[in-house]
């Protein structure tokens, strides 16, 4: 069967863009797959924000294990957000190791201070220096190449929004140096993002960071691969429309007893999808062929 990482790798190779919607349960990711969608992605925000902590609250076994069990449940390659490294370079480098025994296809590392703050979600970045963040990077490709040469290292920079386009460009640009792959950074407008991938010398991705407070400019999938980019986070979009959608339903629900915006026909296509999705009739032949007691008779 053809390893995760080859998937990507060629993915990567064959596609001009790619859209990596965020999961953080393995339902997100297969049905992203269903649709047609060719990678997924399992970002902290989201694995932080399902598990009611925070991002930087994470740790390493908790990232690992809900890309990991994503990763095992769907046949699109997953990429995950890997923080800071989990630590130093020494840490950098198990937790490439863990990502790939896990099954996942690639990581982003930046060059957040470990470990990170709670003050990340208020966009106060604490960069840690070029130098350090150059061994991080160089040890995380090492052990890519000694593990799984297909696995893919994105090098991200947290720096834009604080010392500029400049400083941003080259951290990617010394992360490319070291081994990295692609690269990640954060546009603060439009003038930075459209420049970035002229200056970068890696393929970036873009991080679409819905309900920003600090203006960072969204952009439609054909725009971003108009402006040179070559694949796109879409960081929250699952989590918010989950929470948006649930929280009005319940509010109904106990405002009124009742729940009215979904149809009984419209309940039962998502009832069946979900089924669908998880592969219920596959189970279903499996029980009829071994357990059922209409092939065995009753004992």
């Amino acid at each position: 069967m053809e390893r995760a990482t080859t998937k990507l790798r060629q993915l990567l190779k064959e596609k001009d863009f790619l859209y990596m919607p965020s999961a953080y349960y393995p339902l997100c990711a297969l049905v992203a797959q269903q649709i047609g969608i060719e990678s997924a992605y399992v970002g902290g925000y989201v694995t932080g924000g399902s598990k009611a902590v925070s991002e930087p609250l994470l740790s390493m076994d908790e990232q690992v294990s809900v890309a990991g069990e994503i990763a095992q449940r769907c046949s699109i390659p997953i990429i995950a957000d890997a923080g800071a490294g989990f630590g130093e370079p020494l840490h950098c480098m198990r937790t490439v190791r863990e990502f790939i025994n896990a099954g996942v296809a690639g990581v982003h590392i930046e060059d957040q201070l470990y470990p990170k703050r709670a003050h990340y979600h208020k966009y106060v970045a604490h960069a840690i220096p070029i130098e350090e963040f150059a061994y991080k990077i160089r040890y995380a490709c090492r052990e890519r190449d000694e593990t799984d040469p297909d696995f893919v290292v994105i090098v991200r920079s947290d720096t834009c929004r604080f010392e500029g386009l400049d400083e941003a460009v080259k951290r990617v640009n010394m992360g490319a140096e070291e081994g990295a792959d692609m690269g990640l950074l954060f546009p603060t407008n439009h003038e930075e993002a459209a420049q970035a991938p002229k200056e970068c010398t890696v393929p970036l991705v873009y991080v679409q960071s819905r309900g920003n407070r600090d203006g960072r400019p969204l952009y439609s999938n054909n725009e971003l691969q108009d402006m040179g980019y070559k694949a796109c986070i879409d960081a929250q979009l699952w989590l918010m429309v989950s929470f948006h959608n649930a929280k009005k339903a319940l509010e109904e629900i106990h405002a009124t007893g009742s729940y009215t915006g979904m149809t009984n026909e419209e309940n039962i296509t998502v009832r069946q999808g979900i089924e669908d999705a998880i592969g219920l009739e596959d189970y279903y032949a499996i029980e009829e062929e071994t357990v059922e007691e209409k092939k065995w008779g009753k004992r």
